[in-house]
């Protein structure tokens, strides 16, 4: 994919993934051919990083986020107090999201981006890393992508987020991670995906997996499991991964449906806060034409009643 850039300045950072974006500063007034070459930026290179945005808070980020698409709140956790599509992750509240994911496909329509903002950084450690999973897939010997273009996966959000904060962080107590864990399970869903989607703007095939992936469709969980280490090892290949250091007033956008990415746990008691603004997608369809679907959506809490505190608590809007 070749293009010529004539109103942002674009520094590829690895050979399959991730650009610095430059000259440029982010906002919901932005020139639309800007905001074009950051799309398009998007797309060629995956993941997209932009220094030196302190001027943005939570009003602007947003304004900026729906110059590119639609927001779409997460489905199970709420948003920051006082915004409309803000979800914050602060250590200090237990938010570290170490593992290899795709940002909520236990949905259909599961988010198409994510715009990312550092507040706070520490000083050493916390970096982000994302890989390309169109890469991935190209990888692939061609036996492996004849059987990946047939497969079918169910994914969902019974996914034990309590237990990886109780790791990532020791201070939380138990009923912090009770309360957090009823939340994230507020609505149960489960979804069946092509393993394989056709990414609807550029065609390319990428592989759809990460930690919310279940099973594969008639398969065992002891086979599922295997085959889903298998493709996962192609995702997580060093050469597909570009990890990013933050700085605060760092943004980092994504394109949702061609990459995975995980939170690096290694900077102990530091304080590390983020705000993201994810953008509604598309229904995926596999190579065979097959498109997604929710097999269970079953809703226990209605999540829009509740707001994120500034000190991490759930309250419920009068």
């Amino acid at each position: 994919m070749s293009y010529q850039y004539q109103h942002i300045q674009v520094k590829p950072i690895t050979g399959r993934i991730g650009a610095e974006i430059q000259g440029v500063k982010l906002s919901g007034q932005l020139d639309q051919n800007v905001v074009q070459e950051i799309n398009q930026a998007l797309l060629q290179y995956k993941a997209i990083f932009i220094k030196g945005q302190q001027h943005l808070d939570d009003v602007e980020q947003e304004a900026f986020a729906a110059r590119l698409g639609e927001p779409l709140n997460h489905p199970t956790v709420p948003v920051k107090q006082g915004s409309k599509h803000i979800l914050e992750l602060d250590s200090a509240h237990g938010a570290r999201a170490d593992s290899w994911h795709t940002d909520i496909t236990f949905l259909d329509a599961y988010p198409k981006a994510s715009i990312l903002r550092s507040v706070v950084a520490p000083a050493a450690g916390g970096d982000t890393a994302w890989a390309n999973t169109t890469s991935a897939y190209d990888a692939l010997p061609a036996p492996l992508k004849a059987l990946a273009d047939t497969l079918r996966a169910v994914h969902s959000n019974d996914y034990d987020y309590a237990g990886g904060l109780s790791q990532a962080n020791k201070n939380i107590t138990p009923e912090v991670l009770a309360k957090y864990k009823n939340f994230f399970n507020s609505t149960e869903y489960e979804t069946e995906h092509p393993l394989v989607r056709v990414h609807p703007e550029t065609g390319e095939k990428t592989l759809l997996l990460g930690h919310f992936f279940k099973r594969f469709v008639g398969f065992n969980s002891t086979d599922s499991r295997k085959l889903f280490d298998l493709f996962q090892s192609y995702v997580v290949k060093q050469e597909n991964i570009v990890r990013w250091r933050w700085e605060a007033g760092d943004v980092a956008i994504w394109d949702n449906r061609a990459t995975q990415h995980r939170a690096i746990n290694d900077y102990g008691d530091q304080h590390r806060v983020v705000r993201r603004v994810t953008l509604q997608g598309d229904v995926p369809v596999g190579v065979d034409g097959r498109p997604s679907q929710t097999l269970r959506k079953e809703q226990k809490i209605d999540i829009t009643d509740y707001r994120l505190t500034n000190d991490g608590q759930y309250e419920k809007v009068s």
